[in-house]
């Protein structure tokens, strides 16, 4: 199984970078984590902010495959505790399918991007920074297999 993390954002900080990077890697073979980063749309006083969403939403559906298990990064999806992201994580590598996970850009994720979605998860009835949500994500995944595995990262 492969997870992608398709985000909207380039140029993250240095700290964005070094965060996901650690908890990227921590993740054995059979997990991975990629990040796709997804330029993003064009915004300027004249121009819509609909338009940018509607093209980011446009770019990150040409990177699915049909077959990807799609989750939504999204404020108004399912907050799930780190126990149930280990049972979620168990299931989508027992399907056998690719995973995408999804972040939108500064005005969220467009209406096609979330009807394509097969979940929708919120990290938190906050809404935080895109960039932060990567850093957040690549932790909660790593924390999720730990559970899986018997490793003693999470504590309870």
């Amino acid at each position: 199984m492969r997870i992608r993390l398709i985000a909207v954002g380039r140029k993250m900080p240095a700290w964005v970078q070094d965060g996901y990077a650690d908890y990227a890697k921590r993740l054995p073979r059979e997990c991975a984590l990629e990040l796709v980063e997804l330029a993003p749309g064009m915004r300027s006083k004249k121009d819509d902010p609909a338009r940018a969403k509607a093209d980011e939403g446009q770019r990150m559906l040409a990177k699915l495959a049909d077959d990807d298990w799609v989750v939504a990064l999204d404020e108004r999806g399912r907050n799930w505790s780190s126990p149930q992201l280990a049972k979620k994580l168990g299931v989508w590598m027992d399907s056998g399918r690719n995973v995408a996970l999804l972040i939108g850009g500064a005005d969220g994720l467009h209406s096609d991007v979330l009807a394509r979605a097969d979940q929708s998860w919120s990290m938190s009835a906050a809404v935080y920074p895109h960039a932060l949500v990567r850093v957040m994500v690549a932790e909660q995944l790593y924390r999720a297999w730990a559970l899986r595995s018997g490793h003693p990262y999470h504590r309870e």
